[in-house]
């Protein structure tokens, strides 16, 4: 079986498969049933100066994503040192501590959680595009404490350009991203807004924002050279292979633990290692960062003429010959074969990406 154990800035976690901070670490016994339930390593709910108040309804499962107007920890800083922080130690995993948000209120905070934390987390979320606030945090907290300190971004346009900074600055590792926003839903039965902040917008994580997750790491991944921990949209092992294809080292889980429960940690674990078995990689490292090195070595993929369909695989049901919009696919189930037309056949590739079973194939 493959090897999960990954080592990040001297702190070595059983698997790569974490909570991100948010609801499924909300407080001391929240990080021990995440432990419990498979996590290789526990990061805490973000504190700040002040307890949060988050307005309600918070939460939505929406079409293809999910919507939240979480804050930080609704829970005081002094109940956390008191009683959250030594719940979540007493499970010896690594404990990444989660502060926010300005270099004044990181200044106040990490004296008092330093003795609780392998490492902290600093969130941005609320800073914007301008990176000199997010230096002033990681700067502040980097004179105080002598633990790794890695900054959680928001997915930013200018994203190579916040994570260089950030290396330059000291950042130990990168964590990306938070949830995309402001978006907005609407309950139709009564016409107002899912979410009960203010203005009835809130912020958009789960499957939806995978691709801007994958997208800001492999990006980041490229342009810097200290560790990244994927979030965004990972809710199964693939998910998370592909994340760590993109250029993460370990990945953080929110909207997947939400919906699942604690034991989605062991699940994309357990899912992560079948992965990496039937690929015959030996351990995560083998494949972080994968996508970042094949395309230094031999660039982006381009199609060779139209793909082919492997008639062992395929089950016939027809979804690629329905989506394809050059009529270049024809099923004939008589024949129990599927054709593909070269000449008809634009080489988009979607045929491909539809078929669930892996049975047409791109020719490189």
């Amino acid at each position: 079986m493959a090897n999960l154990q990954v080592k990040i800035c001297g702190l070595t976690f059983r698997n790569p498969i974490l909570p991100a901070a948010g609801p499924p670490s909300k407080d001391g016994a929240s990080l021990q049933a995440a432990a419990r339930g498979g996590a290789g390593g526990l990061v805490t709910k973000t504190i700040s100066v002040r307890p949060a108040e988050v307005p309600r309804p918070c939460l939505a499962e929406i079409r293809g994503g999910f919507l939240n107007t979480e804050l930080w920890s609704e829970l005081p800083k002094e109940q956390w040192m008191a009683m959250e922080y030594d719940l979540a130690r007493a499970m010896g995993l690594p404990v990444i501590v989660g502060l926010g948000y300005t270099a004044e209120q990181i200044r106040e905070l990490a004296p008092l959680v330093r003795h609780f934390a392998d490492a902290l987390e600093l969130s941005t979320h609320y800073v914007g595009n301008n990176v000199a606030p997010i230096i002033d945090a990681l700067r502040a907290a980097k004179d105080i404490v002598d633990v790794p300190v890695f900054v959680k971004l928001s997915p930013h346009p200018n994203i190579q350009e916040i994570a260089l900074a950030l290396e330059d600055a000291g950042a130990d590792a990168l964590v990306m991203i938070n949830s995309f926003g402001p978006c907005l839903g609407i309950d139709l039965e009564t016409g107002l807004p899912l979410m009960g902040s203010k203005d009835g917008l809130g912020w958009l994580s789960g499957a939806a924002i995978k691709p801007l997750a994958l997208r800001c790491v492999y990006e980041a991944a490229r342009a810097v050279r200290i560790p990244i921990f994927g979030v965004g949209g990972i809710s199964n092992g693939r998910d998370a292979a592909e994340m760590l294809m993109a250029g993460a080292s370990a990945v953080q889980v929110c909207t997947a633990a939400i919906l699942n429960g604690p034991t989605i940690y062991a699940k994309i674990a357990t899912e992560l290692a079948t992965f990496l078995d039937g690929h015959h990689y030996g351990s995560v490292d083998e494949i972080s960062g994968l996508t970042v090195r094949l395309m230094r070595e031999r660039g982006a993929p381009h199609a060779e003429g139209a793909p082919k369909v492997d008639m062992e695989r395929c089950v016939l049901c027809g979804m690629c010959e329905k989506s394809c919009t050059n009529g270049a696919i024809h099923q004939d189930k008589q024949a129990k074969v599927v054709e593909i037309s070269e000449e008809k056949c634009s080489h988009c590739g979607l045929c491909v990406t539809r078929c669930k079973l892996r049975a047409i194939t791109m020719p490189q």
